[in-house]
C-alpha cells in the first residue's frame, strides 16, 4: 500500500529515491507491463496504484522535470510557476467573443502536473456531475453514491468529522485553511448577507444542494503542497519496479494493427520506444492527450488525412467537445491596510445560481487576496499592488470549443479554439456573477478591508458585457477533449478503453463528457482511482 505517512518527507527517504531512479534510468528495459504517460493528477494516481504491486514492472513517462523546486513546494508561490518551463504556456486562438483576445492556458509540465503547480484547492464535484457521468457511460461505478465511497477511502481529511462524507488515513492530506487572512470569513459574512448558506465544508452537503458558502479545502501542510504526485507516485519511487522518466516528450502511440503495443518518445533529443506487455494509459491532459490520439491515427478521419496521418481508427470526437470553467480577472478592491495573503491566497469560495430558476450552481466564486486581472483590462484601470480580488466563474459553461492538429509534426503548436463565451447564457451568467461580487465587495460585511472600488465600478448593459468579455480568462480547468460516453463523438467507453482499440485507455480530465462543479484536481483523482481498479481487478 501507498505509504503516506511523514517518513517520505526525510533526507534519507530522498536519497534512497534519488539513488534508485538514477539505477533505473541507466538500465531502462525495452518493455514494461504499463506505461502511463503523463504525471498529472490521473496519471499519477494510475501509475501509484499498479506500482503497489511489485510483480507489476511500471514506466512513468513525463515531459517536464523535478517538482523539488520552492516555486512547487512553498504552497504560497503557486502563481510563479506561471510561464516558466514548468508550464506548457498553451495559447488559445484569438477569440471574436473576447474581444479577439488569445488567452494564455496554462497547464502543468512538472511532475505532478497540474497538481504540482494549481493552487491546491480540493473540490469534490457536485452530486449531479457524478450523476450524469453514469448517466452518459451507462455505468452505476460513476454515480455519486460510489464516488462518494473512494473518496472516503483516498482522504486524510483533518476538518470537522463527517463520517458519511468524509474519509481519514487516506493518501490525500487535506484540510480547511489553517489560521486565514481575516478577509476570508468577512466574505462568508458577505455571502450570508446575500442569502447564500455558510458551511462548514467546502465539500459534503454543500456539493449536494443548491450552493453555499465555506472556507477552502486546500491540500498543503504547514505550508508546503501535498500535490497527488507525492501522495501516491513518490512514496514508491524507491522500488525498483516503477521508473518515473521525466524530460522525456511522448510522441505517438506504437499501434499493431489496431493494439496498442508501446510508445514512440523524444528523450535526449532523440526518437525511441518503449513497449507495453499489458496496456498503455494517456494521461497527458486535456490538449496532448488527443494531440498524441490524432497523431498516432486515431480521431477525425478528415481531419488526419489533410495531415497526411493515415487512419487507423475513426473517432470524430477526438478534440471536441472542449470545455473549461471561465473567470472574471477584474472585481478588485484596494485594501484600506494591507493584509499579507496567506496559505494558497484564495481561501474561500461560494457556489450559487445565477439564475433562480436553476436547479443546480452554476457560478463559483474564488476570493483572492491579490489582485488579479487579466491583461486588457488591467491596462484601463490603475491598480494597486495592495488590493483583493473577487473572481467570479462559471462552472457549467454552455460554450463548446476544440482542439485540432496545426501539421502531423508532434512538435508543432495546436490550434485551441476555447470558443470561450460564444454561448450569450454563459455572458448574462457572468454578468450576474459580477453584480453580486460588487454587492459584496461593497457591503458592510467587507467595508473594513476596502479603501475604494478599483473595477470594474457601476457599468451596465453592453458596457458591462464588454467588460467580461475583456476580463475573461480561464480558470485552468481544460477539459472533455476525449469524452466518455456512448454517442458517435465519444472517445472512451465505461471502462476508460479508448473505442475501437485494443490495450489503450485514457485517464485525466479529457475523459470528463461535461467538465465538473469546482475545481478539477479532485475529479481527476476520481478517474485515476477507477481505472487503478479496473486494471488492478483484471477488467
Amino acid at each position: 500500500m501507498i505509504e503516506h505517512s511523514c517518513a517520505t518527507d526525510t533526507a534519507e527517504f530522498s536519497r534512497r529515491v534519488i539513488e534508485n531512479q538514477r539505477q533505473l534510468k541507466n538500465h531502462l528495459h525495452d518493455a514494461y507491463d504499463y506505461i502511463v504517460c503523463g504525471s498529472g493528477t490521473s496519471g499519477s494516481v494510475v501509475a501509484g496504484r499498479l506500482a503497489e504491486n511489485l510483480n507489476l514492472r511500471v514506466l512513468l513517462i513525463e515531459a517536464g522535470g523535478t517538482d523539488d523546486v520552492p516555486g512547487v513546494i512553498d504552497a504560497g508561490a503557486w502563481f510563479t510557476n506561471l510561464g516558466t518551463e514548468r508550464d506548457w504556456q498553451f495559447q488559445a486562438q484569438p477569440n471574436p467573443h473576447l474581444n479577439d483576445r488569445a488567452i494564455p492556458l496554462s497547464m502543468g509540465k512538472v511532475l505532478g502536473g497540474g497538481a504540482s503547480i494549481n493552487v491546491m484547492v480540493w473540490s469534490r464535484g457536485h452530486r449531479s456531475d457524478w450523476d450524469y457521468f453514469a448517466s452518459e457511460s451507462g455505468d452505476p461505478a460513476w454515480n455519486y453514491s460510489s464516488t462518494l465511497a473512494t473518496y472516503r477511502r483516498v482522504e486524510n481529511w483533518q476538518g470537522v468529522p463527517d463520517a458519511m462524507r468524509r474519509g481519514t488515513g487516506g493518501p490525500v492530506f487535506i484540510q480547511p485553511v489553517p489560521d486565514p487572512n481575516p478577509i476570508a470569513p468577512a466574505m462568508l459574512r458577505a455571502a450570508a448577507a446575500q442569502g447564500i448558506t455558510i458551511f462548514d465544508d467546502q465539500n459534503g452537503v454543500m456539493m449536494e444542494g443548491p450552493g453555499g458558502a465555506a472556507l477552502t479545502n486546500v491540500c498543503l501542510q504547514n505550508g508546503r503542497r501535498r500535490s497527488i504526485f507525492r501522495s501516491y507516485v513518490y512514496p514508491l519511487m524507491a522500488q525498483p519496479n516503477l521508473t518515473v522518466l521525466t524530460h522525456t516528450h511522448v510522441l505517438r502511440v506504437l499501434l499493431e494493427g489496431k493494439r496498442a503495443v508501446g510508445v514512440e518518445v523524444l528523450q535526449d533529443g532523440k526518437v525511441r520506444s518503449f513497449k507495453a506487455r499489458h496496456e498503455v494509459i494517456l494521461s497527458l491532459g486535456a490538449f496532448n492527450t488527443p494531440k498524441t490520439l490524432m497523431l498516432s491515427g486515431i480521431g477525425n478521419a478528415a481531419h488526419l488525412l489533410r495531415h497526411a496521418i493515415p487512419v487507423v481508427q475513426g473517432l470524430p470526437g477526438v478534440g471536441q467537445n472542449y470545455q473549461d470553467h471561465i473567470m472574471v480577472s477584474g472585481c478588485i478592491w484596494e485594501y484600506d491596510r494591507p493584509e499579507a495573503p496567506r496559505n494558497n491566497a484564495g481561501e474561500s469560495t461560494f457556489l450559487w445560481k445565477s439564475d433562480s430558476g436553476l436547479e443546480v450552481p452554476d457560478i463559483q466564486t474564488f476570493l483572492a487576496e491579490l489582485p488579479i486581472a487579466s491583461a486588457q483590462v488591467q491596462t484601463e484601470f490603475d491598480t494597486p499592488a495592495s488590493a483583493w480580488s473577487l473572481l467570479p466563474g462559471l462552472v457549467r459553461p454552455k460554450s463548446r470549443g476544440s482542439v485540432t492538429l496545426s501539421s502531423g509534426n508532434p512538435m508543432d503548436p495546436l490550434i485551441i479554439d476555447s470558443a470561450a463565451l460564444s454561448e450569450p447564457e454563459d455572458v448574462q451568467a457572468l454578468v450576474r456573477a459580477v453584480k453580486l461580487c460588487r454587492d459584496m465587495g461593497n457591503s458592510a460585511s467587507l467595508s473594513s478591508f476596502v479603501r475604494r472600488e478599483v473595477m470594474p465600478g457601476p457599468m451596465t448593459g453592453i458596457q458591462l458585457e464588454n467588460f467580461v468579455r475583456n476580463a475573461a480568462s480561464t480558470v485552468w480547468h481544460q477539459s472533455c477533449t476525449a469524452k466518455m460516453g456512448r454517442d458517435e463523438f465519444s472517445v472512451v467507453d465505461s471502462q476508460l478503453r479508448v473505442y475501437g482499440i485494443e490495450d489503450l485507455r485514457i485517464a485525466d480530465a479529457s475523459i470528463m463528457p461535461r467538465v465538473t462543479t469546482g475545481n478539477i484536481m479532485a475529479p481527476c483523482v476520481i478517474i485515476g482511482e477507477r481505472l487503478g481498479s479496473l486494471l488492478t481487478s483484471g477488467c
